[in-house]
């Protein structure tokens, strides 16, 4: 599975699946860019360690060519730039990444509507969506000169997960829904360009603050299903960055168009695996695990 010539903007790529996913498309060859608002010299809201420039490394030591640019998507200007940069520098776009985030300090769970912290549910849908759409109308006229491009929308769950489970409070439930719904409206408009459109969820996802927030560490995170035995179906942010190379790398990728998919999905048809050799789906599981409480929002992929 090669990528070499291609050319990634893997837009949040600061941490949890953004990193996985540019770390794994770099493994395979291509040219990435790695965008996000946390730098060494400037953190973002989330006051966390991880930067864009780290990312970038990684790309590198992996084997691909990692470009780590500070970019907030929510100013449109500033993804105006980059696209133009990437035209300038590379002259081509190959395959998008939408992994903008930013949400995770500001949902509550179980909350109404009128329960909600308003601003914060407000500020939610525009990280989640807003930040979506302005990096797609900018950098996807780029991606359609060239046949065959790859857009793919990161979200949290399958549309038929989604459709039939409430996602937390009202803000976070429209967050993630909208995201499957704007990657099959895209793939309408990408078609007839000869590109492909698809949404894709990881299952739950061992990222640097799901660990955290468990106590544990990458080396022995199955420590932590001691406490939670249903862990055990988690799974690196390096396993959907595979499922993003395999689609990358597939000729007929086009078959996916407008599709909601699962890393743990993926990996069924294109038989690749997780750092460990293992093979997990979580969405397999993921009702049974909640019925057993399992936090709500805990595939925590950003």
């Amino acid at each position: 599975m090669t990528l070499q010539g291609k050319v990634a903007l893997v837009a949040g790529g600061t941490r949890g699946a953004g990193r996985g996913i540019a770390v794994e498309l770099g493994a395979a060859g291509a040219t990435v860019y790695v965008t996000g608002r946390s730098t060494r010299a400037q953190q973002s809201e989330y006051a966390r360690p991880e930067t864009i420039e780290e990312t970038a490394e990684l790309v590198n030591a992996n084997g691909g060519k990692g470009i780590a640019v500070q970019v907030d998507h929510l100013v449109a200007e500033d993804v105006r730039r980059l696209v133009e940069r990437i035209r300038t520098e590379q002259g081509r776009l190959d395959i998008l990444v939408n992994d903008i985030w930013g949400g995770e300090k500001l949902f509550e769970w179980d909350k109404p509507v009128w329960e909600h912290n308003l601003d914060n549910g407000l500020r939610m849908l525009r990280l989640a969506i807003d930040t979506h759409l302005i990096t797609a109308h900018h950098a996807l006229p780029l991606m359609i000169e060239r046949p065959g491009g790859l857009l793919v929308e990161v979200t949290d769950g399958t549309a038929e997960y989604n459709a039939e489970h409430y996602r937390l409070s009202p803000f976070y439930d429209l967050a993630k829904v909208a995201v499957n719904r704007m990657a099959w409206t895209h793939a309408k408009d990408l078609a007839k360009h000869g590109a492909t459109s698809v949404s894709l969820t990881p299952g739950w996802l061992r990222s640097e603050m799901m660990l955290e927030a468990f106590g544990v560490r990458e080396e022995n995170w199955r420590d932590a299903t001691a406490k939670v035995p249903h862990f055990i179906i988690s799974e690196t942010p390096r396993f959907i960055g595979r499922a993003v190379t395999a689609l990358a790398a597939d000729p007929d990728r086009s078959r996916w168009n407008g599709q909601s998919l699962s890393s743990g999905g993926l990996a069924q048809v294109y038989g690749f695996t997780d750092l460990d050799g293992s093979r997990p789906d979580a969405w397999r599981y993921v009702p049974e695990v909640q019925d057993a409480g399992k936090p709500a929002d805990a595939t925590g992929y950003r």
